[in-house]
């Protein structure tokens, strides 16, 4: 059964034009000429109850737009969608009782509060019973481990104990369908670690579905079994994250820094993009060179203090993407 289901869904913004000069500025105040600018344009989707969602794309593809639409803030200029077989924006009271979200660049914890008090406010809110809610709110304390935070003003708390303490606030009422925007953003990686487990743990025991948008490859990869692209308000790519990772995600970077000098590094796929006494930074090209082969040339020919294994970054993934299904495209129309 569908939890999401999006038909031609698209959304326009009128952009008043910038005026040059001063008879412009004028002009402008009094009578304001405006452009159309589409964010997001006939976009199909469909999601399956309990599946694990990534929905990427560049800055400005229309991702939060997107969300903001299925969750009921924005209306659309056309097209239909349907979540948990609710319209988003004419039923949204119904469907927040259903629906959880986390933006990772805005809280919905209560300031100046702390976490237990934004608890008990969100239980009111959802009409959470009591005996139903001290259950739940308990069983999530111990899965976030929590109990250190709960009574610490969400101001003072740092950005990993934050997120955690958003997350247990969004699955509080359990929700059949949670949107994670940029849930790991700014988190280090054993915070991120923590934090995909703990999503992963919800989806399995919970049948909770995940639609995640995120620039971190690290979360597409642990977290979600399927992927869709936007650019431009449009969907450019619909496939398996696994299938997206064999021909995508092939280019790995190894940064290390080194006790004391050594030689020349050289290995078959691989290519050295720094090195200097104390440090190196390595292109491992993952279909010729395993990761572990190339750490193992490493240990046995360097003294390494440190390393680090970093994704592409996703807007070169995105570019990537982009740059295929164009040239994918204009060889049809020379067919054609």
């Amino acid at each position: 059964m569908s939890a999401i289901r999006v038909e031609g869904l698209s959304k326009s913004f009128a952009v008043k034009q910038k005026a040059s000069g001063l008879l412009g500025s004028v002009q402008s105040l009094f009578r304001p000429r405006y452009t159309e600018k589409s964010a997001v344009h006939s976009i199909d989707l469909n999601v399956e109850q309990g599946e694990t969602l990534a929905f990427l794309g560049p800055n400005g593809a229309g991702k939060s737009t997107t969300i903001k639409m299925l969750t009921g803030i924005l209306h659309p200029s056309s097209g239909s969608a349907q979540v948990l077989g609710l319209c988003p924006w004419t039923e949204r009271s119904r469907l927040a009782y259903h629906i959880g979200s986390v933006f990772g660049q805005k809280s919905q914890l209560w300031y100046h509060l702390p976490p237990i008090d934004s608890f008990e406010l969100m239980s009111r809110i959802y009409e959470l019973k009591r005996a139903d809610y001290y259950s739940r709110r308990d069983d999530l304390v111990q899965r976030f481990e929590l109990e250190p935070y709960l009574h610490t003003p969400e101001r003072k708390l740092s950005l990993g104990e934050r997120m955690r303490c958003e997350i247990a606030a969004a699955m509080l009422h359990r929700p059949k369908i949670v949107f994670l925007d940029e849930p790991t953003i700014g988190l280090d990686v054993i915070v991120k670690h923590r934090i995909r487990e703990l999503i992963l743990e919800m989806n399995r025991e919970e049948g909770t579905t995940v639609f995640l948008t995120s620039h971190d490859a690290g979360d597409i990869e642990q977290l979600c079994k399927r992927a869709v692209v936007i650019n431009h308000g449009q969907v450019i790519l619909d496939d398996e994250v696994e299938r997206m990772k064999r021909d995508l995600l092939t280019a790995k970077t190894i940064r290390l820094q080194l006790q004391q000098p050594g030689a020349a590094f050289s290995f078959p796929g691989v290519e050295v993009l720094q090195q200097d006494a104390s440090a190196m930074k390595l292109s491992v090209e993952t279909t010729v060179a395993s990761i572990e082969q190339v750490l193992a040339h490493i240990v046995g020919h360097y003294r390494v203090v440190d390393v680090t294994i970093e994704d592409p970054p996703m807007e070169q993934i995105i570019t990537h993407i982009y740059a295929k299904e164009s040239g994918i495209q204009r060889e049809e129309e020379r067919e054609l």
